[in-house]
């Protein structure tokens, strides 16, 4: 028998209850809080779940890491026509822009970096006709 999991994204900063206001409001979502006091769990009605962690010695993540590794980060998918007011929506709330130059067409991804200086991206949802 499999034992049932469930995946939760941790992002670790230095003031979690700002980052995970920050996310609550991006992804429409609640937060609540873990059994532990620097974790805050961050759900979404429609699945989403994360969770923000308390680190006491973080150090920031950067984007472009200077090999030019890809690093892990949040693909947060948007209906294409949505994308200008998602972005809209991302910046008014603390996101900056990383990496925006591939905006428009098939392959419409954009990076940003949240208040505490994780990546994260936009892309543009590939239509699925409604089963």
């Amino acid at each position: 028998m499999t034992v049932a999991k469930t995946s939760v994204l941790v992002l670790d900063c230095a003031e979690p209850e700002a980052l995970a206001e920050f996310y609550a409001n991006l992804l429409d979502a609640r937060t609540q809080p873990g059994a532990d006091p620097d974790f805050i769990e961050v759900v979404g009605l429609d699945g989403a779940h994360l969770a923000i962690r308390k680190d006491h010695g973080l150090a920031p993540p950067s984007w472009p890491r200077p090999d030019d590794s890809q690093q892990a980060h949040l693909r947060l998918l948007v209906a294409r026509d949505d994308m200008d007011e998602a972005e809209r929506e991302a910046i008014a709330l603390g996101a900056r822009p990383l990496d925006t130059k591939d905006n428009g067409g098939p392959g419409d991804v954009r990076i940003y970096s949240d208040p505490a200086g994780h990546p994260f991206s936009l892309a543009a949802r590939r239509h699925r006709p409604d089963c």
